[in-house]
């Protein structure tokens, strides 16, 4: 059901089709007009300043954001979605809240609080990407795990994005609070129930910062109530535009791929003012976020090892600001104090540093494991990151086979990526070492921005390339000796491509058509010999 508008947009009115290019040759016309007259350099390049300016603002009026539309959006009659039926009841009781705990906001698997006994950063400071590998210290715990299995971290919101979020709620004062929800007694939602992720009783600073996902893109939904919390007749129309049928362009453009969040929004249109009960309606309940193991129990008890990048990006705002990952920025700064070599904190008094904790669960029927027959032969693939659960794989063989030197041990072939070669080659010396003693009998590397070493060779830019290379070799290992193939990191490109080149491989090297290659990996996945752990 949807609602028509045929309210035009007041901050949109037509307007001559004046071309950038146009304003700009203008503005360098008057430039040499004043570079002629005689006056100043200082007083031309003030001028042209003046110029350029002007000219920024009008082509700012000739294009589209977040807050302005053009013709025709900005004059067209709007199909706008039904009002979302309210259903929560929020009160803020001022009696301060009882010990909150991370544990109330997972799911119903166990959740171990565990300190972080090491940080290392295993690229250099001019890689693009800086990655981090974190020791957690589980001695103390009932926590398990085999190579191979990944577990859940329960991270908090940015506090500096949960303070501004308060503040621009005008709640900052009341962020102690307790929040008591119930359902309203008239709501019109059917089979409305209070959201299971937030708990009974704790606080507003509480819920923003561990419970609810306060980075996640608003829906259509979302905005369609915000625009009767608006009372700028713009900025209302901007609103309705956004989550309308006919803007459906701009909304995608300037929300969903630009990642624009509830804080964006909310800075963006000043008089947009949502109750506290729209927000716990409409945001997600922020997740854990999932890690591979990057160790074995056996070359490390009482340790796991996970690794991960700092992600960072600009965001799409005005002004533009540099954002990191909900995890990994909390994470980065977290192990600050760990991290090797330790470069902020003080070493005055001598003592340690304390360790951090994090609270992490496991993650439960997961299949990314190594073959119960150890003689049977696995390919890895795993560039980046990637790579993480492969070490697990590598230090338990290593063990295995001290323990039992008179088994029959499989190949193990690796297939690893990065960038440069001397910047984020990650566990460089560890996956050497495997190598250089059989654990690892084949270790095949690209380098996607380094040059070749000879003029003539051919660039091996990326895993699926040196993929293809051994195409005679992996076709046999896999059709003819039942081996494994595991793939481990993006999903959107990399095991895209891999899976690609695997049907190449097939159809190349058995003879047979793409669509039967294809049928041929379905089969190696429905056998659990074809396994990915993938993210996007």
């Amino acid at each position: 059901m949807s609602v028509a508008l045929t309210t035009a947009s007041t901050v949109s009115q037509k307007m001559d089709p004046v071309k950038p290019e146009l304003i700009h040759i203008e503005s360098q016309v008057e430039l040499l007009r004043l570079d002629d007259s005689g006056r100043k350099d200082s007083e031309v390049l003030e001028q042209n300043a003046v110029n350029r300016d002007q000219s920024s603002a009008l082509i700012a009026e000739l294009e589209s954001s977040l807050t302005r539309s053009i013709p025709p959006l900005s004059q067209a009659s709007l199909n706008i979605p039904a009002l979302p039926p309210e259903y929560l009841q929020v009160h803020l009781h001022e009696s301060p809240g009882q010990e909150e705990s991370q544990e109330s906001v997972t799911s119903v698997d166990p959740v171990f609080q565990v300190p972080v006994s090491k940080a290392v950063q295993l690229t250099t400071n001019d890689a693009i990407k800086t990655t981090l590998l974190v020791e957690l210290d589980i001695s103390k715990t009932d926590f398990s795990y085999q190579p191979g299995d990944a577990f859940n971290l329960i991270c908090p919101n940015s506090d500096s994005e949960v303070q501004s979020l308060l503040q621009r709620l005008q709640l900052t004062d009341q962020r102690e609070h307790l929040v008591l929800l119930k359902i309203k007694a008239d709501t019109k939602k059917k089979g409305a129930a209070l959201p299971q992720h937030i708990p009974e009783r704790c606080s507003l600073q509480f819920i923003l910062t561990w419970c609810l996902e306060i980075r996640a893109v608003p829906k259509k939904a979302f905005l369609r109530a915000l625009v009767d919390c608006t009372s700028d007749g713009a900025e209302k129309r901007r609103l309705q535009e956004l989550c309308s049928r006919q803007g459906a362009a701009d909304y995608n453009r300037f929300v969903r791929d630009a990642c624009a969040n509830l804080l964006d929004l909310l800075l963006a249109f000043p008089s947009c003012q949502p109750p506290l009960s729209l927000l716990l309606e409409h945001l997600p309940k922020l997740q854990p976020r999932p890690y591979s193991c990057a160790s074995s129990s056996l070359s490390h008890p009482g340790k796991l090892h996970f690794v991960f990048n700092i992600v960072e990006f600009l965001s799409n705002t005005t002004p533009v600001v540099l954002r990191r990952g909900v995890c990994t920025g909390w994470l980065a700064t977290l192990v600050e104090s760990v991290l090797q070599p330790n470069r902020h904190a003080s070493h005055a008094d001598g003592g340690k540093a304390v360790a951090p904790q994090i609270s992490i669960s496991p993650r439960t029927a997961n299949s990314f494991h190594l073959p119960n027959d150890p003689s049977v032969p696995i390919i890895m693939v795993g560039p980046g990151t990637g790579v993480a659960p492969f070490i697990g794989f590598l230090q338990h063989r290593e063990k295995l086979q001290e323990q039992h030197p008179d088994e029959h041990y499989g190949a193990m072939w690796l297939f690893f990526g990065c960038r440069h070669q001397e910047r984020d080659y990650l566990f460089r010396e560890e996956l050497r070492h495997f190598h250089k003693h059989g654990i690892l009998t084949h270790l095949k590397v690209s380098f996607s921005r380094d040059s070749p070493a000879r003029e003539e060779q051919a660039p091996v830019k990326y895993v699926q390339d040196n993929i293809q290379l051994h195409s005679k070799q992996l076709a046999r290992l896999l059709l003819h000796e039942n081996g494994y193939i595991y793939v481990c990191g993006d999903a959107k490109n990399m095991a895209r491509d891999v899976n690609d080149t695997l049907v190449e491989i097939i159809s190349k090297e058995v003879g047979v058509d793409k669509l039967d290659a294809m049928k041929t990996l379905a089969t190696l996945k429905e056998e659990k010999r074809y396994l990915q752990d993938i993210w996007s």
